[in-house]
This record gives structure tokens, C-alpha cells and sequence, in this order.
């Protein structure tokens, strides 16, 4: 990988090696290396001492340093930490737990900036768009920030504001970020199975929705009016007027933080209503709607007296397609009934299973795991460890989860353990059977049916009316000899630097050699000769140093790279 592909500026080499030196001083110094990243920072940066590993449990130590890094970093590094705590499938749990802690808190920007951004977003002045604004704000994190504020007609509303620069901060950190993914499909051959420039592609694409308000202010709409039919669930309604893709305004809820209320006692809520309509809540999100909060931790939790129900902060949703749905309904019931050939054929369905997948010994130890849980009362399971057993199997066989699917999974996770926690006898399976049921029934009733296949009609047919002409250009190109196959070679980009690299300091060796050389001719010569006034053996003596000068900045050059032995 040639640092040509990097943005060849101050700020991204200076990212670059601040990027490497921090993961030096928390102990990723064997990463680096192997990155073949040590000629981008200085030569006493490698003198440290390795943190030591924690002897109980050294992937919670790996785990607390990742978070150190990411939270030094900055913005970028903090969501791609948040990114990897979604994603247990493919982090040990261990390390998805002290990545889940990140604190995405960091000191507001200054009010004046984000008057300047309102009012440039929204076109008119502060003071005419809002009765009252609160110049201290509510939180602060790296993306935004949030004031309260009330609106000309009187409604409270909460206002966020994104934090100035932070685009091309993140538009430079995601440039580097993906070089460096380059680098480690170059280098770590044991990371290629989970496809990270897949990964990272779609933890850009999360960034840049987190960065347009827009895409949060529309899914906290879709949530707004799927959930009308349910009064006792309360989501804040979107000031379209008031919003862009800089600052969203929403109306603000006022229910009492889930995590206080159970530390209180919960003396003025129903707590079996709240359970269930938690729970009625985010099943309709899982098996009706193709939208699902994907982060419904305590604090985005509201509770009204005496059972109402209130969502928050939609800035990560997760999309549940037909065809997912479908699949989870089938490995879902599958579970259920012990069939564990027809949910590895679903995972094959999904292309979750790779070529180095042993499937007979993944069926086995699947087929161990659902023993082990059959039959147990329901308030006895704990779902955050099955769910960990689960994923961990998967990571280990190398089965790669849609991320929609484990995000769906965490989520499911997440609210029956809130759920559980109000109403430790509240039957899940009772609230998702009859959706199931229903999902059943529609996938197989006629016209659905009859629709499938006059879709699987008109692609057949599409397909056979292009055949000939596609046959036909096919044989003519042939016939003039204007067939190619192209091939085309896959890492082997950092081979050819290697190359390249080696010959230049070969080819400088040789030089030094014969400057070397030269120079011991020159100052054997009789003290007689001169050239220009100046003493052959003196200028032999200028050689020495030159060849001095220039073997050290050779030995330099091949102790950064790590390659003296």
C-alpha cells in the first residue's frame, strides 16, 4: 500500500501519525508494526514500554484500551468504537462491553457558533424564530450539540445543533481510516474473513446520516405516525419549519428517565402496563414496520404515569426489510421447534455462511446451545448472555450477520431485559406468536402468491428475450477478435512498494560504497596533488564524511521501517 492513495497533505499525514503514535502508547504497538506503519512517526516514539495484558481477563484490558484510543482520537474514532459495541458478532464480548461505555460527551462549542448555524441554516434570526433559547445546552456530545428552547406558538422544543467543522473532520478521519483498512486486508490476513471494507463502508454511511439531520427528523417522523394507534407511546413530533440538515428541532418529552423511575420505586406506575406496552411497542416496530429504534438503552427510555411510554433519540435506526423479516420469522419458529438444519439454511439464505464455515460442527454446537435453554422458565433466561452465546458462536465459525440483523438482535435484547426487569412474569413468546402467526398467513396467502410469481414470470421472460442478442453480440465480438478476458490481481500493491523500495536502497547502497571506496583512493594520495588549490586527501576526508552522513540516514531510514533483522 503505497502512502500515495493518502491525502498527501500537512493535516493527513499529521492524522495519520497521531493515529499511530496513540495506538503505540495504549499497547497496539505489535498492530502497527505489522501495518508496517513505524516510518510514519519518529524513532523515539518506539522506545515505551508495552502495556500489560490483564491476567484474569485480557480482552476486557484490550477492550478498556480500544475505548482509551477511540475516546483520544476524537468524533470519528468514538462512533467507530460505538459501531464495533453493535456489532458482537464479530467483537468479543468482553471488548463490546467496555467499547458500549464510550462517553460520546465532550465540552459544548460556544453559544455565539450556534446562533451563527441557526440562523444560517434556518434563514432568519434567533430571536425571530424562537420566543426563547437557551444559550447553555442541555448535552454536548461530538457530533452536536442540544438547547431547550420555545417556539413562537408556544411549544417546547429541544434544538440540536451540529458542531462546526465536525463534516470535514470526519470526511479527513474516514480517508485515513479507510487507508489504513487497506493496509490491514494487505497485512492481517486473519481480519479478510469478516470483509472489513464492507464494514467500513457502512460505518461511513452511518456517519454521514448522523451528520444530515434530515435522516434522523424522517425516521423520528415514521415513528411519529406508526405509532398513533398506540396513545400509551409518546414520540417527539418534528418542527419541519425549524429543521435542516445542520439543526432539527423536535418537541421535547418530559417523562421520567426509565432509570430513575425504577430506582424510586416505580410508586406511581403500573408496572406490568409499562412492561407490556414496552414490549407491544417494539414488536410492532420488529414484525410490522420496516423501522426499528436500534438503541433503545435506559436513557433514550421515558415513562408517564400511569403507563405510558415515551422514545427518544432516532438517530440509530435500523432497517427490517421483507425478506429479513421473513428470515427471522423462519429461523425464529426454527429455534423454537429445535430444527437447527432449517437456521443454518437461513444463514446460507442470508450468505452469512463463508467458505471456511465448518457447518456440520456449527449445527452441533448450535443444537448444544438451544439444549442447554430448552424449557427453562422464561423469567430465568437471561437474554443479554444467550444473545452473547449466540453471536460469539457465530463470530467463531465466521458467520457474518447482516448488520440490520444483529442490531435487530441487540435491540430485541435490550428492551425484553428492560421489559423483564418491570415484569419478571411477562410472557414474550405470548405477545410474538400471534405476530408470527399473522406474518405466516400473509407470505402464503393467494394474491401474494400470485403476485411472486407474475414478478418471477416477467424476470424469466426478460431474461430469455435478451439471451439471443446477447449471444449473438457475444459471437460477433469473438469473430473480430474483440473477446477479452481481463484478470486482475488482488494485493499485490504492497509488494510492488516493497520492490520499489528495496532497489532504491540498494541502488543508494552501492553509492555509498563506491563514496567509500573514493574516498580511501583519495586520501592514500601523495599530499603533492591537488585539484582547484585543495588537497586530494582532504577532499577523501569530506567523502568520509559524506559516506558518514549518508549510511546513518540509511540505518534511519531501515530501523523505522522495522525491517533491520
Amino acid at each position: 500500500m503505497s502512502i500515495v492513495s493518502l491525502p498527501q497533505t500537512v493535516r493527513g499525514i499529521q492524522r495519520l501519525r497521531q493515529i499511530v503514535q496513540v495506538l503505540s502508547r495504549h499497547g497496539f504497538r505489535h498492530v502497527v508494526e505489522r501495518l508496517n506503519l513505524r516510518r510514519y512517526v519518529p524513532l523515539p516514539g518506539w522506545w515505551g514500554r508495552a502495556l500489560p495484558e490483564d491476567e484474569i481477563d485480557p480482552l476486557a484490558a484490550i477492550g478498556t484500551r480500544l475505548a482509551r484510543v477511540c475516546e483520544e482520537l476524537g468524533p470519528t474514532f468514538v462512533k467507530l468504537g460505538q459501531l464495533a459495541s453493535s456489532r458482537p458478532d464479530l467483537v468479543p464480548a468482553p471488548i463490546v462491553e467496555a467499547l458500549s461505555r464510550l462517553q460520546d460527551h465532550v465540552d459544548p462549542f460556544d453559544f455565539q457558533q450556534a446562533r451563527q448555524i441557526v440562523e444560517s441554516e434556518l434563514g432568519r434570526s434567533i430571536e425571530v424564530l424562537f420566543s426563547s433559547f437557551d444559550e447553555v445546552p442541555l448535552a454536548s456530545g461530538s457530533i452536536a450539540q442540544v438547547h431547550a428552547a420555545t417556539t413562537r406558538d408556544g411549544q417546547s422544543v429541544v434544538v440540536k445543533v451540529r458542531r462546526p467543522g465536525i463534516d470535514a473532520t470526519v470526511a479527513l478521519d474516514m480517508h485515513v481510516i479507510r487507508w489504513m483498512v487497506d493496509l490491514a486486508v494487505t497485512h492481517l490476513h486473519e481480519v479478510r474473513v469478516y470483509n472489513p471494507r464492507a464494514i467500513l463502508d457502512e460505518f461511513a454511511q452511518t456517519m454521514m446520516r448522523e451528520l444530515d439531520f434530515v435522516y434522523e427528523a424522517s425516521a423520528t417522523q415514521r415513528f411519529t405516525e406508526a405509532m398513533a394507534a398506540y396513545p400509551a407511546i409518546r414520540i417527539p413530533r418534528v418542527n419541519w419549519e425549524l429543521t435542516s440538515t445542520s439543526v432539527l428541532t423536535m418537541q421535547r418529552l418530559t417523562g421520567t428517565p426509565f432509570r430513575e423511575a425504577v430506582l424510586n420505586g416505580m410508586v406511581e406506575f403500573d408496572r406490568r402496563a409499562v412492561a407490556r406496552n414496552m414490549a407491544e411497542c417494539f414488536l410492532h416496530q420488529y414484525f410490522e414496520m420496516s423501522l426499528f429504534h436500534a438503541d433503545p438503552h435506559p436513557g433514550n427510555l421515558l415513562l408517564y404515569a400511569p403507563d405510558g411510554v415515551g422514545l427518544i433519540d432516532f438517530g440509530m435506526a435500523g432497517q427490517v426489510s421483507d425478506e429479513l423479516r421473513g428470515h427471522l420469522v423462519v429461523a425464529l419458529v426454527a429455534a423454537i421447534r429445535r430444527e437447527v438444519d432449517v437456521v443454518i439454511e437461513v444463514l446460507a439464505d442470508l450468505a452469512a455462511i463463508g467458505p471456511e464455515t465448518e457447518r456440520h460442527s456449527l449445527e452441533r454446537e448450535l443444537r448444544e446451545l438451544l439444549e442447554k435453554y430448552y424449557g427453562q422458565p422464561l423469567k430465568r433466561l437471561d437474554t443479554k448472555t444467550i444473545f452473547y452465546e449466540i453471536t460469539d458462536l457465530m463470530r467463531r465459525y465466521h458467520v457474518a450477520l447482516p448488520r440490520d440483523f444483529v442490531m435487530l438482535g441487540k435491540s430485541l435484547v435490550a428492551i425484553a431485559g428492560a421489559a423483564l426487569q418491570l415484569d419478571p412474569q411477562l410472557n414474550l413468546l405470548e405477545l410474538i406468536q400471534p405476530r408470527i402467526r399473522k406474518m405466516i398467513g400473509d407470505r402464503l396467502a393467494p394474491k401474494r402468491l400470485v403476485r411472486r410469481f407474475l414478478t418471477g414470470s416477467w424476470h424469466m421472460a426478460s431474461i430469455l428475450g435478451d439471451a439471443p442478442r446477447q449471444i449473438r453480440d457475444m459471437v460477433r465480438r469473438m469473430g473480430r477478435g474483440q473477446f477479452q478476458v481481463n484478470i486482475r490481481h488482488q494485493n499485490l500493491d504492497h509488494l510492488a512498494s516493497e520492490i520499489d523500495r528495496s532497489s532504491n536502497r540498494l541502488a543508494f547502497s552501492i553509492f555509498l560504497a563506491a563514496t567509500i571506496i573514493g574516498s580511501s583512493m583519495l586520501m592514500h594520495s601523495p599530499q603533492a596533488q591537488t585539484i582547484l588549490g585543495f588537497s586530494l586527501q582532504y577532499l577523501g576526508f569530506v567523502g568520509y564524511a559524506v559516506s558518514f552522513i549518508m549510511g546513518l540516514g540509511l540505518l534511519f531510514a531501515i530501523l523505522r521501517s522495522g525491517k533491520l533483522s
